[in-house]
């Protein structure tokens, strides 16, 4: 049995509360549990993954995630030279952004997760609770410039992955599989590019 699913039964109790927000410093707008649920993503063609195999033939959106409202998020230098794109699903209510990835199986390396917020937030905190694959979280401001990157790993043995904490602002946060940042040479200052 995958170690998600032993993890997600022994936490079953706590999973609503824990499942991606431990802190959000804005609150105006009344998204307070809405850090994101992170889970994440299975990289792609190159094998590197963190502990997990690529898998490039995998449908996305699907399962959970199969009617959400997707947008294609390109990420630009800020010579408006392109970096790369996702499919992204969006994320843009409390249920959606809390859940976060952690119900997918796998990601794509043309897929990810939007999370959006109606207002710029100061302080944002994903955790990747019931991971099994490692995701980059990108948060990026309300002018759609990436102002910081996370690579995490996939939990370890034993771990559920909501000790894993990685912060940030921003109005808009992006997962993608894990190092797809650094394979398409995205850094902070870069641009999204997306319709909503």
């Amino acid at each position: 049995m995958r170690r998600r699913r032993l993890l997600g039964l022994t936490a079953a109790a706590t999973a609503g509360a824990a499942a991606g927000c431990l802190g959000d410093g804005d609150a105006a707008d009344g998204d307070d549990a809405g850090s994101g649920g992170n889970a994440g993503g299975e990289n792609g063609s190159d094998g590197e993954s963190g502990g997990s195999d690529g898998d490039t033939d995998v449908e996305w959106p699907s399962g959970t995630y199969a009617d959400y409202v997707t947008t294609t998020v390109s990420v630009e230098s800020p010579a408006g030279e392109s970096r790369g794109s996702v499919t992204a699903a969006v994320a843009d209510t409390d249920d959606k952004r809390v859940l976060g990835l952690s119900d997918a199986e796998a990601l794509p390396e043309d897929g990810g997760m939007l999370f959006v917020y109606d207002t710029p937030r100061e302080s944002l905190t994903f955790i990747m609770p019931n991971m099994d694959f490692g995701i980059d979280i990108v948060f990026v401001d309300g002018d759609r410039t990436i102002t910081r990157i996370h690579n995490a790993p996939e939990p370890g043995p034993n771990e559920d992955g909501s000790e894993q904490e990685y912060d940030g602002s921003g109005q808009y946060v992006l997962e993608v599989p894990y190092e797809w940042t650094d394979r398409h040479g995205a850094e902070v200052g870069d641009s999204l590019r997306f319709d909503l």
